[in-house]
């Protein structure tokens, strides 16, 4: 999630962040993403230097070791439960996509892989990707056209359909994190020797861009292809059980396997510990790596981190912000940090599958009105950034075009005990602020309050929700959970509250779609209302971006009324590393700082 967004969309990320979800229109952001920060990388709190600041030019040499807080439990992060923000990170350095977010919110084409990809036609809407000559898997197999191919019917929800309920193990079938954009395409085609790609719409995609990478990279088709038995080049014709043997293939096995793509290629992964990368001889992008060594060093207790990058046991992290640790990174000589804030929320979420909480909306939003936001954030993220405020909108944060506080007129997020009581009594609930029970005397609860494991704030936020409910009569109990087991937790409904973040991609209708459309591959609560799922799929189809930012934001305003999903606050992101070191910058999207390896180095 990445969680995260979108099945577990890379919101499950940094706090998961399926993947998802939450986004500036794909034609830009607006707004300062960056807010605070020092030595080199103090320029990314300026206006127009998020994609530059901390920029230099370097030599050749060094090892950089970058922190992931979570282990890689499986390998394929178009997969709704390999979707996690650190899955993404580790294959993103090895892996091509067509266009890739940037920290101040736009996407741009990746020139390496792609010379073009324009929209050229709208009635049909047709796209055209212009494949670089020189672009090859490191084995010397050519990137055509059957990759764009083998990527459309894995994910589009029909040619390798999803496994059926009762295949606990998923042995048949594909679990793409999201569908959208992949359903609605009629064809994908090759044509001058499989280097230009035409893609045939049956119906608009809005966020068209996010096509073939946005955070999701290609894999090689002709590895799928190979280990099926089906023929070289083929993808158009493999058979829904050899598209599954391919996505199970890379799901289970690491890029040190199999052919790839990006300047530096895996050299080894030590499950639980960390991936080595050296430079790729077989690289043909413009820029070269310079490092000689890049490590992804597994570390799942955030409290660590500093004390290895002190003991220059790694040289950059990307942690939670918490002010303990903000506060011991400011006293290591030879570091640079950056806070800023993005594409990345905060958010308590309830699960419908829950008889109790799934049959009363009235108590969904007690609840949600009993909490309190501003006291959330005075205890937890406002001890080192001040700035943070209640989040009123579920697509959308402060300085997007878009956004619109939809949630704090309802009184959700107040505290307002007395309104949360109201509410139920209105409601025939009795025992209330005692043993709260429903209107036909079952017992309200107890719930559990979810969070992962060795993060303080969230734990914070679990107990002052334990204390604003049990204000209402209802008893919560607090359950961590593993670093690594979010994925699992969330798919399997494994909660009754959670507290999470999604990690957003800048595409908000194709992000929609994925989390609070019937179905979705991060809509994990069991969410579903009928209206909600048109307005959705008008804005995924609407290319006006004003017009369906109009739409996802009538969609929001019957979610909030719904009471399903209580948006805190927009989640500050923490980057760290030596000062000897550059072109390393946060980036608030859901592909994260690794967005960019392939130009890290020593400064020269």
């Amino acid at each position: 999630m990445r969680a995260q967004s979108s099945a577990l969309a890379r919101g499950l990320t940094l706090a998961a962040g399926l993947t998802l979800i939450l986004a500036a229109c794909s034609s830009g952001g607006s707004g300062t993403p960056h807010q605070g920060g020092s030595a080199g990388l103090a320029s990314c709190s300026t206006q127009g230097k998020a994609n530059t600041c901390n920029s230099g030019t370097t030599k050749a040499g060094g090892t950089f070791t970058y922190v992931l807080e979570k282990n890689i439990q499986q390998w394929n992060v178009q997969d709704t439960n390999g979707n996690t923000f650190e899955n993404g990170e580790a294959l993103e350095v090895v892996l091509p996509q067509v266009f890739v977010p940037h920290p101040d919110f736009t996407v741009a084409v990746n020139t390496d892989l792609v010379t073009s990809a324009t929209q050229t036609g709208a009635s049909p809407q047709t796209l055209v990707y212009k494949i670089n000559p020189k672009a090859a898997w490191n084995d010397g197999t050519p990137i055509t056209a059957d990759d764009f191919v083998y990527y459309w019917r894995t994910n589009d929800g029909k040619d390798c359909p999803p496994p059926p309920a009762s295949d606990s193990t998923q042995t048949k079938g594909c679990l793409p994190q999201s569908t959208a954009g992949y359903d609605r395409i009629k064809s994908v085609t090759g044509s001058d020797g499989g280097k230009t790609v035409t893609v045939v719409m049956n119906k608009p995609f809005s966020d068209w861009k996010q096509l073939f990478g946005a955070g999701y990279p290609l894999y090689p088709a002709h590895v799928a292809e190979k280990l099926s038995g089906a023929k070289a080049g083929d993808a158009a014709h493999m058979t829904a059980a050899q598209l599954t043997q391919g996505w199970q293939y890379f799901q289970k096995t690491p890029p040190t396997k199999y052919a790839t793509a990006g300047p530096y290629k895996m050299q080894e992964w030590v499950d639980n510990d960390h991936a080595t990368y050296v430079p790729d001889p077989k690289w043909w992008g413009a820029k070269k790596a310079s490092l000689q060594r890049l490590i992804f060093k597994v570390i799942t207790d955030a409290t660590q981190e500093p004390i290895a990058l002190r003991n220059n046991e790694v040289q950059g992290i990307y942690p939670q912000p918490e002010v303990d640790l903000v506060n011991q990174v400011k006293d290591i000589p030879g570091v640079t940090y950056t806070i800023g804030n993005g594409l990345t929320w905060e958010h308590f979420d309830l699960n419908l599958h829950n008889p109790v909480l799934g049959k009363y909306t009235a108590l969904r939003q007690a609840m949600f009105t009993a909490i309190s936001i501003k006291d959330i954030v005075a205890k937890t993220v406002g001890q080192f950034d001040p700035a943070v405020k209640q989040l009123g909108n579920h697509n959308f944060v402060p300085g997007q075009a878009g956004y619109q506080d939809l949630v704090t007129s309802t009184g959700q997020g107040s505290g307002d005990l007395a309104k949360a009581k109201k509410l139920l009594t209105d409601a025939k609930f009795t025992g209330v602020g005692t043993a709260l029970k429903t209107p036909d005397g079952k017992a309200v609860g107890p719930f559990n309050c979810r969070y992962t494991t060795g993060n303080q704030i969230r734990q914070s936020e679990c107990q002052i929700l334990q204390s604003d409910l049990g204000n209402l009569g209802v008893k919560v109990t607090i359950k961590p959970i593993g670093a690594a087991d979010l994925g699992t937790v969330l798919a399997g409904h494994q909660y009754d509250i959670i507290v999470f973040a999604w990690v957003a991609s800048p595409f908000p209708s194709a992000n929609a779609q994925q989390t609070w459309m019937t179905g979705g591959g991060g809509n994990y609560g069991g969410y579903s209302d009928k209206q909600v799922d048109q307005l959705i799929n008008q804005a995924v189809g609407e290319t006006d971006q004003t017009k369906s930012a109009a739409l996802l934001n009538q969609a929001d305003k019957i979610m909030v009324d719904a009471a399903y999903v209580l948006p805190l606050y927009q989640k500050p992101t923490f980057l760290a590393a030596q000062t000897r070191f550059v072109n390393m910058r946060n980036n608030s999207t859901n592909v994260g700082p690794a967005y960019n390896t392939g130009e890290w180095g020593l400064k020269k």
